[in-house]
């Protein structure tokens, strides 16, 4: 006898996505802003040539990369603390002088505030950066045998020591991608540009808003780029425009 075929309705799984199913709410697409991908390549294009002050004399220039790596990361972390506020080219230069009197942790503790003021004079907020130095040079001798934390979270408990500070010492003394750092470039450009989703008010608001969406394999890129570009041409006043290659795509350049 030949069997009948059942009448039974085969079962069909349905796949869901993550946060799909059993009720839930479907996942909804992450945020990003329209455009973003076209406006980067022409900031990259723009950047192509590598000669913004960030190029020549930031802080991954200012640090011996001939040191003992503890050495080496010491350095990069006492030009970010300079930078703060200041001119690339006024920080390369105070480094310069410092590195000319043997700068290690070991020397800064053993030269006097007044000494440690006239040589790195001057950069912004000279007087603080001098009691921050010493005293964040203190807890590193102490507490991380001469080296510096290796984490975000301890680096920002560093007198003088602020988010962004923390981000770019991770990225250059060691090497590893923990957030983004954001300056005051970064932060007024990625406002000009709506990449966040609404206006932020300080950097650390611009850091989140950026992580929420942009790859991660861009955060390292991000910060390099966005300031050799604001310190060209995205200018905090009078940018120029008329020089951008994103001038038919940014929604800042008509207003401004």
């Amino acid at each position: 006898a030949v069997p009948r075929p059942s009448r039974r309705r085969k079962s069909v799984a349905i796949a869901y996505e993550e946060g799909q199913g059993d009720g839930a709410e479907p996942r909804r697409a992450r945020w990003e802003p329209p455009r973003w991908r076209e406006q980067l390549q022409r900031i990259r294009q723009m950047r192509s040539g590598r000669d913004a002050p960030v190029d020549e004399m930031g802080v991954h220039r200012c640090y011996d990369t001939s040191a003992p790596p503890e050495v080496m990361r010491y350095q990069v972390l006492l030009a970010l603390m300079l930078s703060s506020q200041t001119k690339d080219q006024v920080t390369s230069a105070a480094m310069l002088r410092l590195r000319r009197r043997g700068l290690t942790v070991d020397s800064v503790l053993q030269m006097d505030e007044e000494s440690l003021g006239h040589i790195i004079y001057p950069v912004g907020f000279w007087r603080n950066k001098v009691k921050y130095i010493k005293q964040t040079t203190a807890i590193l001798k102490q507490k991380y045998g001469g080296d510096i934390p290796s984490t975000v979270e301890e680096l920002v408990q560093l007198p003088g020591v602020g988010p962004k500070m923390a981000h770019l010492a991770m990225h250059i003394a060691w090497d590893s991608v923990a957030g983004i750092a954001v300056d005051t470039h970064v932060h007024r450009i990625s406002n000009r540009l709506q990449w966040v989703k609404k206006e932020t008010k300080s950097p650390e608001q611009t850091r989140v808003a950026l992580e929420e969406w942009l790859p991660r394999d861009l955060w390292k890129e991000i910060n390099w780029l966005l300031v050799g570009f604001g310190q060209q041409t995205c200018l905090p006043v009078n940018p120029r425009c008329s020089q951008c290659l994103n001038q038919d795509i940014c929604p800042a350049a008509r207003r401004l």
